[in-house]
């Protein structure tokens, strides 16, 4: 595995290379769900790359940018052992004044837009530009971001590039809780509280496979079983992200974002 600390070296590397590049972008902390992404990239590309970077620009003021986990070490050997071809490891990936990228006027400041203003102008900037780093076939994201995945995909239409986005589900332990760097957070009891996220989703599914579509009583069920934590939104969504009164298979999203104690966590369902 070579490692690459430098567009530079990166592209020196890659410009040697043969055949398709499979790419999965990550802040590091790698998990199950992660090695998920990657073995996807070595099965279906000749070259796979991984980025680490925990991005500044999409953490806004107070959030857990300085304690967001760091795992150098474990997260190489993880690569490593996954068949990862190159390590891009930036220190940085930002000039002192630059260009940057901004989210839709609409999609881009609802639900965590709107919970995080000016996340989605950080996230997409530092994806626009590893995108253009590392001049991938293929890039592989987990549908528990959708709202990032459905952002990232839409940017890279817009600014018609040649690149195609490979949605892959939602890994989770066998408790249901989906994986995440930050469960490290969670104690013990808010772990088990964390299981809230999973449960209110699970419900709202066992309700659209019984018939009941309406949207508003998905919500307000949901609601009951999350109920004490600390609820940001409960959504029902079309894949355009576009709120709806019914569920239509095929075409919906209900997502859920929550605190559990300090940590907040996101889950959702495709139908």
């Amino acid at each position: 595995m070579i490692i690459a600390r430098t567009v530079k070296e990166l592209r020196e590397v890659l410009d040697c290379s043969l055949g398709s590049i499979g790419f999965v972008p990550t802040m590091g902390a790698l998990h199950i769900g992660h090695r998920t992404l990657i073995e996807a990239a070595r099965k279906e590309n000749d070259v796979v790359v991984v980025s680490i970077y925990i991005n500044p620009t999409q953490f806004l003021a107070g959030e857990d940018l300085s304690k967001y986990p760091r795992r150098e070490e474990a997260d190489f050997k993880i690569c490593e052992l996954s068949g990862v071809d190159v390590l891009f490891y930036p220190e940085s990936m930002y000039e002192a004044d630059e260009v940057s990228v901004c989210a839709p006027a609409i999609r881009g400041y609802i639900l965590e837009g709107a919970s995080r203003p000016g996340h989605f102008d950080g996230m997409l900037t530092v994806v626009m530009k590893l995108l253009n780093a590392v001049r991938p076939t293929k890039v592989y994201f987990g549908k528990k971001d959708a709202q990032q995945l459905t952002l990232i995909t839409q940017m890279v239409r817009n600014f018609l590039l040649n690149i195609e986005i490979v949605p892959m589900e939602t890994v989770r332990e066998k408790d249901g809780l989906a994986l995440s760097s930050r469960n490290v957070y969670l104690n013990d009891e808010e772990r088990q509280e964390a299981l809230k996220l999973s449960s209110a989703l699970k419900s709202a599914t066992k309700m659209v496979m019984q018939g009941n579509l309406k949207s508003d009583e998905i919500q307000t069920a949901m609601m009951a079983i999350l109920d004490p934590l600390e609820v940001e939104y409960v959504a029902v969504v079309n894949r355009a992200f576009e709120s709806i009164s019914d569920v239509i298979i095929g075409d919906t999203i209900v997502l859920v974002a929550a605190r559990v104690g300090k940590t907040r966590l996101i889950d959702n369902v495709w139908m």
